[in-house]
């Protein structure tokens, strides 16, 4: 598989843009799909909206991949789409896919929160805090896929926030991975292994697009969580975070990124070159920090007088659900609670007349008042 000669271009899914994303915009796509993929309805949701798999090829190495667990993180649901699309072609490179593996998708886990663009589902539980529990009927569906379908790899796809950044520099961590823990000592074990190798595989692809872009999330060990429990059942289990990158809030840059590693992921997978990958080159990747916010303003006395000549401004957009999309809505944090070292994505000086017109129009001023 020669992932250099795919142009993203013609697979990209772009009917399927922006942040909100639901059954409703997936129907056409997921009904237009050849015979080749099978999709099937695997139960309901709290509000009995269904719930769909979609499994293509017949080999013998399974891979299930879920999304939008949280319903507000749509970007890894687009991806996915993506390779859907992809594995539509008819070429060598997607033949082996069909014979080697065999991948069941549920694009959507939590379609109620897709549809009210909440985290949570409609009874406000936390999905990826119900792996033990199985309160709720969206984790029992899961569960009995995973049991069923019995996957040699899980790949779990999420969001992240734009507040991180890799390591302690300035780039903005725009994909992060994490090979979730099996115990509270964060030991390893040969699942583990194989999660932070195929990891490795896939930032070694990434780095080719978003130098130093790529983070490795925190693996404090948490039971409840599923790729933590996946991993406690020697399920080799990868998380995969979609971030921020530059003005991209819709994560449209950031879908085509995950498609490509998802791509890699399972062309390592099928090639059987995981060990060309090792602990350590997972273990190089840098850990994600904390230190981002959407907009900081230096000279912020310009705008309003009374604050010090040295006070910086700094602003992070809420993400508002109204009238059908999802508004970016400009909140100032709390100027005493930031620490020392923080970057903006969009960095701007009351000093420069085109930087006060920009937050005059952005109605940046009346937060201030």
């Amino acid at each position: 598989m020669m992932q250099e000669e795919i142009d993203y271009s013609k697979i990209h899914v772009s009917e399927i843009q922006g942040r909100y994303v639901t059954y409703d915009h997936l129907k056409v796509f997921i009904s237009s799909l050849p015979p080749m993929f099978s999709v099937e309805n695997i139960g309901t949701s709290v509000r009995g909206e269904a719930i769909k798999s979609i499994t293509y090829g017949f080999g013998p190495k399974r891979i299930l991949m879920w999304s939008q667990m949280h319903g507000n993180e749509s970007t890894t649901t687009k991806a996915v789409l993506d390779l859907l699309n992809y594995l539509k072609e008819d070429n060598h490179d997607i033949t082996e896919i069909a014979t080697s593996c065999t991948l069941k998708i549920i694009p959507i886990l939590n379609p109620d929160g897709a549809r009210g663009y909440t985290r949570i589902n409609a009874n406000k539980v936390d999905l990826n805090r119900d792996a033990q529990d199985l309160t709720q009927p969206e984790s029992r569906i899961l569960k009995k896929e995973f049991e069923e379908f019995k996957p040699d790899f899980c790949f779990n796809l999420h969001d992240q926030r734009t507040i991180f950044n890799v390591g302690t520099t300035n780039k903005p961590a725009t994909v992060s991975f994490l090979a979730p823990a099996f115990d509270m000592e964060r030991n390893s074990s040969p699942s583990r292994k194989i999660s932070m190798q195929l990891i490795a595989a896939m930032n070694s692809k990434l780095q080719k697009l978003i130098p130093n872009q790529v983070g490795r999330y925190d693996d404090g060990f948490n039971s409840n969580c599923v790729g933590d429990a996946f991993q406690m059942r020697e399920t080799p289990t990868l998380l995969f975070e979609a971030g921020h990158y530059k003005e991209d809030y819709e994560r449209e840059k950031t879908r085509e990124l995950i498609f490509h590693a998802l791509l890699k992921g399972i062309e390592t997978i099928i090639s059987d070159s995981l060990d060309d990958y090792t602990v350590n080159d997972y273990l190089s990747i840098p850990e994600n920090g904390k230190q981002y916010v959407d907009i900081l303003v230096k000279n912020s006395h310009k705008l309003k007088p009374s604050l010090s000549s040295n006070q910086i401004i700094y602003i992070h957009y809420k993400e508002v659900f109204k009238d059908g999309k999802v508004v970016f809505s400009p909140e100032i944090l709390n100027f005493d609670a930031m620490p020392l070292d923080i970057f903006g994505h969009k960095m701007l000086n009351c000093d420069n007349s085109i930087d006060m017109n920009w937050l005059k129009e952005n109605e940046i001023l009346a937060l201030l008042y």
